[in-house]
């Protein structure tokens, strides 16, 4: 299919048509926003943690190399940005609309599942000790041994948010799209053997892959948390790109479905229009150019009644 032939439909022609036929899509998105708002005011589930098992949910408390502002900014806006560029250059609202719509389902979808996970579970964090106990002195149940945290609330409910980890599965999510798209734009599976095509692909994975390990490093999480993470957030991701695009490795696959599904549409109602044009045209030709045969053959007997000279011979027959 032609890539030139892209550049006929731009937001100000076919937005607002696009957006339109999609509608149910932003409202689902707008559902998605309220039940993680919902999901991270619920109280996550407290899991039991005796005396025992805190050796190993005594590292110290340090703050977050990747701060929570910075994760939307990575994980959204930054593939926005690149988005938006491709479509300065192409000025397609359709691959515009779509990969829009696809990095929102992949980021949104991924954060609920993360959060009804998290308060299901439960798991503490690596610094647990030092969330429920701020002095250092644990205090434990003297029946069962479960721990009975003296610390902030709110810090204390935030320290049973460990498994899996948020800013894996969010950075996955948004980057792992990024590289989704960055493929199919690049053509990175042409067979022509460009491993520049590669690393261009790679580098969003390594910086989604460098802020798990921050989060290992800062002791907010083990390294199971940012594993299962990582494994949503590039899962959820793969979804969302090939419910809107075809896969990269495909001769069509820079471009979204909707597109093509809108050329073959107008093709087929091309050609339609072009037979029944050919039709009355035909019609007109056989009623015009081809006259009814006895129409013709009275036209012949009246010629030869009306000939003097066959007359003539005539009435010299019945003479004799």
């Amino acid at each position: 299919m032609p890539e030139d032939r892209l550049n006929r439909h731009t937001i100000r022609s076919h937005g607002a048509k696009v957006a339109r036929a999609h509608m149910h899509d932003w409202l689902i998105l707008l559902l998605l926003v309220i039940i993680d708002a919902i999901l991270n005011l619920i109280e996550p589930f407290h899991r039991f943690v005796g005396e025992g098992m805190m050796t190993d949910l005594r590292y110290p408390m340090k703050d977050n190399t990747i701060p929570f502002w910075a994760v939307p900014i990575v994980a959204i806006l930054l593939p926005i940005a690149i988005i938006l560029v491709y479509y300065f250059i192409r000025k397609d609202v359709y691959d515009f609309h779509h990969a829009i719509l696809g990095l929102l389902f992949s980021v949104l979808i991924t954060a609920v599942i993360t959060d009804a996970i998290k308060d299901g579970v439960g798991r503490p964090r690596p610094d647990f000790f030092w969330r429920c106990f701020p002095d250092g002195k644990g205090v434990f149940d003297p029946r069962t041994h479960d721990v009975r945290c003296t610390g902030d609330k709110s810090v204390i409910k935030e320290g049973h948010k460990s498994f899996p980890s948020g800013h894996t599965s969010w950075s996955f999510a948004g980057l792992g799209f990024l590289a989704w798209y960055l493929s199919g734009k690049i053509k990175v599976f042409d067979r022509r053997g460009h491993v520049a095509k590669l690393c261009i692909v790679f580098f969003p994975l390594l910086v989604a892959a460098m802020i798990a390990v921050s989060r290992v490093d800062d002791y907010w999480h083990h390294w199971q948390d940012v594993f299962t993470g990582g494994l949503i957030g590039l899962t959820i991701a793969s979804f969302c790109y090939l419910q809107f695009f075809p896969p990269p490795y495909r001769t069509d696959g820079w471009g979204p479905h909707a597109y093509f599904q809108m050329l073959a549409e107008s093709n087929v109602q091309t050609p339609n229009n072009n037979d029944n044009l050919y039709a009355q045209h035909e019609v007109q030709i056989v009623s015009v150019c081809i006259p009814p045969q006895r129409e013709a053959d009275d036209e012949r007997v009246n010629r030869r009644d009306s000939n003097p000279t066959l007359d003539g011979s005539q009435n010299a027959r019945n003479v004799h």
